[in-house]
């Protein structure tokens, strides 16, 4: 049986002039952005007709003459210093491979780590061979990207104190785009846990530790059992976190704090209940309305 079929012919144009706030438009694939044979494509376009149309859908962006289009969804796209959590899927020769939910592994070089006891020399042949003593598959890390590679693979450091192997806590991965781009990654939340906002969409909650021993160099690691009331914040963030990302909340530390004392007098179970979830997030958004009015 034959069925009949037909492409839409309408199609949205995007207008490109006017206020910065007319150009922040969102398209989806096949929108034309401009028929102006002034502008250069960029990702996320094509030509069709001689006319700028877009391939993915997302935002539309503007430098001087370049329009490209971000895509609200996709993996993560790394910039030099942005703060990110990973995990060691590979121990090769004088580096890690790590999953940073990029498009290819990220690494870590032997050289962009601190040795135990913070030493600064150059690393031998017995540093090689130690390697999984220091990092090993499955272990979680918290670094910072060090530079790009042309094909977009990351490399990473830890040479900062803040920097190095993870402990006991727990991750929760949301979309790369809802991580808010601030000065400090790094939070201790006044309710009792802290929280690592890892610019890849990797976020690690764990208990706010004491005064930490520096000589370990970023590798010690608490194995102390964790407490049932830390164990409970913790559980606690988590489902605020998955609640803030499923309304499409940006995500840093205000927001992540206000969304866990609008859930205190929920329990933490029912929190990601469809309407508790609404509940929550929307006295979030008020209170986050309030603090920027």
């Amino acid at each position: 049986m034959a069925a009949d079929m037909r492409l839409p012919t309408f199609r949205k144009q995007v207008s490109l002039s006017g206020p910065k706030s007319a150009t922040a438009s969102l398209v989806v694939p096949g929108d034309i952005i401009t028929s102006d044979t002034g502008f250069m494509r960029g990702h996320g376009t094509y030509l069709d007709e001689e006319k700028l149309t877009a391939s993915v859908a997302g935002e539309v962006e503007r430098v001087n003459k370049l329009i490209c289009v971000r895509p609200l969804k996709t993996r993560y796209n790394g910039e030099v210093g942005d703060v990110v959590v990973g995990r060691i899927t590979e121990v090769q020769q004088k580096r890690w491979k790590v999953e940073t939910n990029s498009r290819l592994d990220s690494v870590l070089l032997l050289s962009a780590v601190n040795l135990p006891g913070g030493e600064l020399r150059r690393r031998s042949a017995e540093d090689e061979l130690s390697m999984r003593d220091y990092l090993q598959e499955g272990d979680l890390i918290s670094a910072e990207v060090q530079a790009v590679f042309s094909d977009g693979a990351l490399s990473l450091h830890t040479r900062s104190l803040k920097y190095g192997k993870l402990g006991q806590g727990v991750l929760v991965q949301v979309s790369p785009s809802l991580v808010k781009r601030q000065k400090t990654h790094f939070h201790n939340l006044p309710c009792g846990a802290s929280i690592i906002l890892g610019n890849n969409g990797f976020i690690w909650l764990y208990p706010t530790p004491g005064q930490q021993d520096e000589v370990a160099g970023g590798y010690y690691t608490s194995i102390e059992p964790v407490s049932l009331s830390d164990r409970e914040v913790i559980s606690r963030l988590r489902n605020c976190i998955l609640a803030l990302a499923a309304h499409k909340v940006m995500l840093f530390d205000t927001s992540v704090l206000y969304c866990y004392e609008s859930a205190l007098t929920h329990q933490i179970k029912d929190i990601l209940k469809p309407e508790v979830m609404e509940e929550v997030v929307l006295q979030t958004r008020h209170r986050l309305a309030d603090q920027e009015g």
